[in-house]
């Protein structure tokens, strides 16, 4: 099976602007990420789906190869979308986000290498197991309710699945993964790209604010592969600076 990474590159940004452009150690974070990306064994081949001339002007800069996609798309899946139409012969497209400059190039090949073993399955993605009570509260955690075959059955930015009798912190002691923290990377068939970019949100997606919720209300299937904790991406300034302090005492 062919497969493709894809960054999807949007330049605005609502928490801190133009932040894939910003420097560290001499490079973009889009930079940093795509280098990342690189190193996956999965494929040789990586887009930038760009939003705006910037972007691709950076990408031009470090040697990536990029395409402007609509300015207008509504997520960073449908942008893959778009560079999935120009690709028929590729089977197997990756999401990887821009903003994880430090993301290991094992948890892409993992996801990959799961979605291609599982035909049973539209999409893979990953997780790491909830260790504290403190990240298990926060909803900007999402987890992920397993079931059997590696499945997700449910997304939630609540604790889920919720322990009646209040033994959440028991079960996280257990020596039992039973929440998963649910990490921004996909990877996608691409017949399953071109429904996506064709289906309004669903109920679900549109109260969690998920929108991997819009498949699972449909009925596709997801799989989900456990890996190592991911280092933080860049929302914020202090993740910025905290990211940039770490390159620049290598």
């Amino acid at each position: 099976m062919k497969t493709m990474i894809v960054i999807p590159a949007r330049l605005a940004s609502s928490r801190l602007s133009e932040k894939l452009l910003l420097r560290a150690g001499g490079k973009s974070v889009l930079q940093h990420t795509y280098e990342a990306a690189k190193r996956a064994s999965v494929t040789d081949e990586i887009i930038v789906a760009a939003d705006d001339p910037r972007i691709v002007k950076e990408v031009d800069g470090f040697g990536g190869e990029a395409r402007l996609t609509d300015v207008n798309c509504q997520s960073g899946t449908d942008r893959i979308a778009e560079i999935a139409l120009m690709h028929d012969d590729v089977d197997v497209f990756v999401n990887v986000q821009g903003d994880e400059p430090e993301i290991d190039p094992g948890a892409i090949d993992a996801v990959a290498e799961l979605l291609m073993s599982r035909p049973d399955a539209d999409i893979a993605t990953a997780a790491c197991a909830i260790d504290t009570l403190a990240k298990l509260e926060d909803p900007a955690c999402v987890k992920i309710v397993m079931g059997a075959n590696d499945r997700a059955i449910y997304f939630s930015r609540s604790v889920v699945p919720h322990a009646r009798d209040g033994g959440s912190e028991t079960l996280l002691s257990s020596g039992k993964t039973v929440y998963w923290h649910h990490l921004g990377l996909y990877a996608y068939r691409r017949d399953f790209l071109l429904w996506f970019a064709t289906q309004p949100p669903g109920q679900l997606e549109q109260i969690e604010k998920l929108e991997q919720l819009r498949a699972i209300e449909a009925g596709k299937q997801i799989v989900v592969a456990s890996v190592a904790p991911a280092a933080r991406g860049i929302d914020t300034l202090e993740d910025f600076r905290a990211f940039r302090d770490r390159i620049e005492d290598i």
